[in-house]
């Protein structure tokens, strides 16, 4: 699926995303050209997801981020649906993961101070259909985090 080339295209990329095209094509030993062609071929093939800017959510105040683990009530059929679609607009859910096994769910919230947090727990993640239990783990620290792949 992906020649060596390509594979070199992405590791570059994977380092410097914000790169110009002719800048990759030049460091990667293509044309311009070709280099687009490469990425608009990865793009369509679904490689490429797309570029984003990451905003640094404590530099703007939010400085508690807690990691719910929920179980839901697998006794109603919709609860799943339901559940992720309310959680989806809980506007401090930056993440939602669904899991296998005891916990169905994992929702990272973040919140600008513990009376903060608090408030949405209580009237917005409290509120959420279907949930039998829920556990809260505290955020310390991050060790690392990093979305680059082993190209």
């Amino acid at each position: 699926m992906l020649d060596d080339t390509d594979r070199r295209i992405l590791r570059h990329l994977q380092a410097t995303p914000d790169s110009p095209t002719t800048h990759l094509a030049e460091i990667c030993g293509l044309t311009a050209s070709n280099c687009w062609r490469r990425l608009e071929r990865m793009e369509e093939k679904g490689i490429i997801l797309g570029q984003e800017i990451v905003i640094d959510w404590q530099a703007l105040g939010y400085s508690v981020e807690v990691s719910l683990r929920i179980t839901l009530d697998k006794t109603q059929p919709r609860a799943f649906d339901e559940f992720l679609a309310a959680a989806r607009t809980v506007l401090e859910v930056l993440e939602i993961q669904t899991f296998l096994g005891r916990v169905d769910t994992r929702l990272s919230v973040i919140a600008r101070d513990m009376p903060h947090y608090q408030q949405v727990y209580r009237d917005r993640i409290l509120t959420l259909p279907h949930i039998a239990d829920i556990e809260a783990l505290m955020h310390v620290a991050r060790i690392k985090t990093d979305e680059v792949l082993p190209i």
